[in-house]
């Protein structure tokens, strides 16, 4: 006779939800919807017992009524029925920081999106789990719903890190595939972006490099160990690229993208982080990542390149990394913070001594100029080019109205501080109308 099985009821995981906007309705949707597969591949129930939002009354599309709400997040955060708190807010201040800092005081599991907070205030965050005992998880900070993060510090933790890059803003990579692609200027499509609601009435955030700034730093925290450090990130914004350069750009065998990228300086100390446009080989695969797609390329060794693709924002792949998080607690998983086990007391991940190096790490160059179209202009240009020791690899006339004409080159690799010093010459030439417009060449 078989033996009767008996039943154990399972013990409930506790969440509060901070932030009802898009991302936090999302979250309840997905925990609803897919609630017979969570309940399958974890061991706890998960059960939202509160909520947090400015306004209790407005229409959200979900049914808020079986959850108690609380109009001010840090008072949620501490609520004795919540263990896990999930902070859909943002900011480095105000509600969104004040659930995540009252949430780790309180020795507690944190799951957030806020990729500012934990970019800016990271080392904040490490002292206060070291004090506290509390956990936190941020995967949905980074790239939306690829598994940057766990990726990185899980699936490639065996390998010695070379280098991590990325598209890390779709509403970037949107405006310069729409650039290309309808061979439109960059204002034209930026009030289309705007207008689709891929970019801000204000949209310093994204085309200025902030938010790739951000992710990049928690990457490279990840990759590189110690603690983000966003103040060291060397930064540019996609404003002053213009039709013409991603058109050469393509001419010459390239794409331009806006690319985060983190690597060990030349020098040895410490990691250079810069966000920039850039120039990526046709045949690299993430010159191909289109439209408002992210993706991260991971070079390590033994495993050499690792690129991961998807949709880096929005309501479905963000809240699918914050579900992800939090099955990640309850299993029982619980990874170091960044790169390294103990962080509270720790350097930060880039070398404040090494922030001066530039003539160390060797690129090649794409150049833009905009001179007077006359004779011996090009022989100028070129007198500095040999005059500063830079060689060329291809030079090539544009656009000559008898008023002005564009000059595009290709420089071999030289270090950095050579390339500025060219720079600067060129544009105290008389013939140069605009100031020249430089993009490097990352290999990835």
């Amino acid at each position: 006779m078989a033996a009767a099985h008996t039943s154990t009821a399972r013990s409930e995981l506790r969440l509060g939800i901070a932030g009802l906007g898009t991302v936090g309705v999302g979250v309840l949707r997905l925990l609803s919807d897919n609630a017979a597969e969570l309940a399958a591949r974890a061991p706890l129930d998960l059960r939202v017992t509160a909520v947090s939002a400015r306004d209790a009354n407005r229409d959200r599309g979900v049914d808020l009524s079986a959850y108690a709400f609380e109009s001010d997040a840090g008072a949620l955060a501490r609520r004795d029925d919540v263990d896990v708190v999930v902070e859909l807010i943002g900011g480095t201040t105000g509600a969104g920081a004040d659930a995540v800092i009252e949430g780790l005081r309180a020795g507690k599991a944190v799951v957030t999106a806020n990729k500012a907070l934990v970019a800016e205030r990271g080392a904040e965050l490490a002292r206060l789990i070291d004090e506290h005992g509390g956990a936190l998880y941020y995967e949905a900070a980074v790239a939306g719903g690829i598994p940057a993060i766990k990726g990185l510090r899980e699936g490639l933790v065996a390998n010695r890190i070379v280098s991590v890059a990325g598209i890390l803003n779709g509403t970037c990579n949107f405006i310069l595939t729409k650039m290309k692609d309808e061979q439109r200027a960059f204002d034209d499509v930026l009030a289309e972006a705007q207008a689709l609601g891929y970019a801000e009435a204000d949209p310093s955030f994204d085309i200025d490099g902030v938010d790739a700034a951000h992710k990049l730093a928690i990457l490279s925290a990840v990759a590189f160990g110690g603690v983000p450090d966003f103040a060291a990130i060397e930064l540019e914004g996609i404003r002053g690229v213009a039709l013409a350069d991603i058109e050469m750009a393509e001419e010459f065998g390239f794409s331009l993208k806006l690319l985060g990228v983190a690597k060990p300086r030349a020098s040895g100390a410490g990691v250079r982080q810069y966000v920039a446009p850039v120039l990526v080989p046709l045949s690299n695969p993430i010159a191909g990542v289109h439209d408002s797609f992210n993706a991260v390329v991971v070079r390590g060794e033994p495993v050499d390149e690792v690129m991961m693709r998807g949709r880096g924002a929005g309501e479905g792949p963000t809240a699918s990394a914050v579900v992800a998080d939090i099955m990640d607690f309850a299993r029982g998983i619980n990874p170091p913070l960044f790169g390294a086990l103990a962080l509270a007391g720790g350097a930060s991940s880039t070398d404040g001594a090494a922030m001066g190096e530039t003539g160390g790490a060797s690129e090649r160059r794409f150049w833009r100029l905009v001179v007077d179209d006359r004779p011996g202009v090009i022989a100028e240009v070129s007198q500095v080019l040999s005059d500063q020791a830079l060689s060329v690899e291809k030079i090539v006339q544009k656009d000559a109205d008898g008023s002005r004409a564009h000059v595009f080159i290709l420089t071999h690799a030289a270090p950095r501080a050579k390339a500025d010093g060219v720079a600067q010459a060129l544009g105290a030439l008389n013939c140069m109308i605009e100031a020249p417009a430089v993009y490097s060449v990352e290999a990835l």
